[in-house]
């Protein structure tokens, strides 16, 4: 697996006319490195949805060939469908999967949007995390009208210039292109062909009328039945049961019934795992219980491409150090925290907090990913600093280029450890949660996570410190010392609020 993936998530408007879609997705096939894990048509929303993963440059360039080729072969004139869409492309979502920070989605959607914009001269929406403008963070609102009335407005309403790209628009319409994190996909359907049950439940039930948090809902007729279509986009909050139930619930007053649902696209294992729990009234369920899980375990463990990381750590090469060290400390940390919100979540006793335990679970999840990665990204930023420092300096031209590259290179060791703090930090304040909310019987997991957190905090700083020693910038010299030094400081005083919460729980 590469170090870094991210998914993509393209909408196309097409489902009718299959030769369309197949020359789309071959586009996407194409491109080296890219698995299409997965693609759902649908002819009454004329929508097709794609999900492939790959590298992030791989994966950008993937989307812009399907992007180019929707916009060949669509015509939004003579296009209709009763899914919303600005365009033949609709919208493209991409979600950071492993090795890669929110942050470094959004800049490589930016980018993206720029080359949509200037190459293929089609004008781009960026939303939700990628948002530029705060009034585009919702999806919603960018669609307003639809291709019809943004072709209208595009070129005189100044709130629908969009982000990049020409002020205008061709028969390819719009793209909107955005960051975000796992949603699910969700749809259920009525037994009955009145579209207004399906309008009056989804109004019911999604968060923007007062219903459930973390739920999109439309009301739309598919293939003859009346059906309410959803976004899930935060499952651990509002699980795929408790939206159907609400919908069967509001079903009832209508008089009418569920016929049937289904998932588009891909759905994670722990969403449909919380469902069965939930359904099943399982109690003290742990996912240690599931076979494959287990099996895939065993493989991990017995896989030889395995390094030991402990026996790196122990070479003569001066890398992995310290750095590396910080965040393998850190990745521990996020794991124990991991471990003791799963042996909190679904037991009886926690009932009330297992809302919140799935949440830091999520989180820890995602800083273990992170931060284990950054084991190896400290690494590399190390072997650069010493490649430059074998750069030619005979020449006054060559001794330019390789003062250059040291000041680059020992700026880019100084960051990545500066990373590496920000995560452990955000780790630590989660060990305080968990010791303070969490199963009593591992109070001192929580404890240990928060000492292994600290530490990582603590080799983190000597690393940006020691590398800020040697760069001659002093303005961002000044700069990352006030900042690893206010981390350090949040980091005492979470610490201590830890230390006051494992006293009062009984766990010093």
């Amino acid at each position: 697996m590469p170090d870094q993936l991210i998914e993509c998530i393209p909408n196309f408007s097409e489902a009718r006319r299959p030769e369309i879609v197949t020359q789309i997705i071959d586009k996407i096939k194409a491109i080296s490195n890219i698995h299409v894990l997965d693609f759902h048509s649908d002819e009454d929303h004329n929508r097709t949805v794609v999900t492939f993963v790959g590298p992030p440059a791989e994966v950008e360039e993937a989307a812009f060939q399907g992007i180019k080729i929707a916009a060949e072969l669509i015509d939004l004139n003579t296009h209709s469908g009763s899914h919303p869409r600005l365009g033949a492309t609709d919208v493209v979502p991409f979600v950071p999967i492993s090795g890669m920070s929110m942050k470094e989605c959004i800049s490589l959607c930016h980018h993206l949007g720029k080359r949509v914009g200037n190459e293929l001269h089609i004008p781009v929406y960026l939303y939700e995390e990628a948002a530029k403008i705060p009034e585009r963070i919702n999806l919603e609102r960018i669609r307003k009208g639809e291709y019809e009335l943004l072709k209208e407005e595009i070129q005189t309403n100044p709130t629908r210039r969009p982000d990049f790209g020409p002020s205008r628009l061709s028969p390819a319409g719009a793209v909107i292109i955005g960051a975000r994190n796992p949603l699910i996909a969700f749809n259920v359907y009525l037994n009955t062909d009145d579209i207004q049950s399906a309008k009056t439940i989804a109004h019911a039930i999604r968060e923007s009328s007062g219903g459930l948090t973390n739920v999109k809902a439309l009301g739309m007729m598919v293939h003859g039945k009346a059906q309410v279509s959803m976004n899930l986009t935060n499952y651990h909050q509002t699980s795929i049961l408790q939206v159907y139930e609400s919908i069967s619930t509001q079903a009832r007053k209508l008089k009418v019934d569920v016929h049937h649902s289904e998932l588009v696209g891909l759905v994670p294992q722990e969403a449909l795992m919380d469902t069965a729990i939930s359904y099943l009234k399982l109690d003290e369920f742990s996912g240690d219980q599931i076979l494959e899980q287990r099996l895939n375990r065993i493989k991990l463990s017995s896989d030889k491409t395995n390094i030991n990381i402990l026996d790196e750590f122990a070479s003569e090469k001066p890398s992995p150090g310290g750095g590396s060290s910080a965040a393998f400390a850190g990745a521990m940390a996020a794991a124990l925290v991991t471990m003791v919100a799963q042996l909190t979540i679904n037991k009886k006793k926690y009932a009330n907090v297992s809302a919140q335990m799935k949440e830091i679970f999520h989180q820890s999840e995602n800083l273990r990913a992170q931060l284990t990665e950054y084991v190896h990204e400290d690494a590399r930023a190390f072997e650069k600093v010493m490649a430059s420092f074998k750069l030619p300096k005979e020449t006054d031209e060559q001794k330019n280029l390789r003062f250059k590259a040291i000041e680059e290179t020992t700026l880019e060791a100084a960051r990545v450890p500066m990373q590496v703090a920000q995560w452990s930090v955000t780790v630590l304040a989660l060990c305080e949660r968990v010791a303070a909310i969490g199963n009593i019987n591992a109070i001192t997991d929580a404890g240990s996570a928060g000492s292994m957190a600290m530490a990582s905090i603590r080799s983190a700083g000597y690393n940006v410190k020691i590398n800020l020693a040697d760069l001659t910038d002093e303005v961002t010299v000044e700069r990352m010392q006030i900042q690893i030094n206010q981390i350090e400081q949040r980091a005492t005083k979470i610490e201590e609020q830890l230390l006051a919460t494992l006293k009062e729980r009984g766990g010093l």
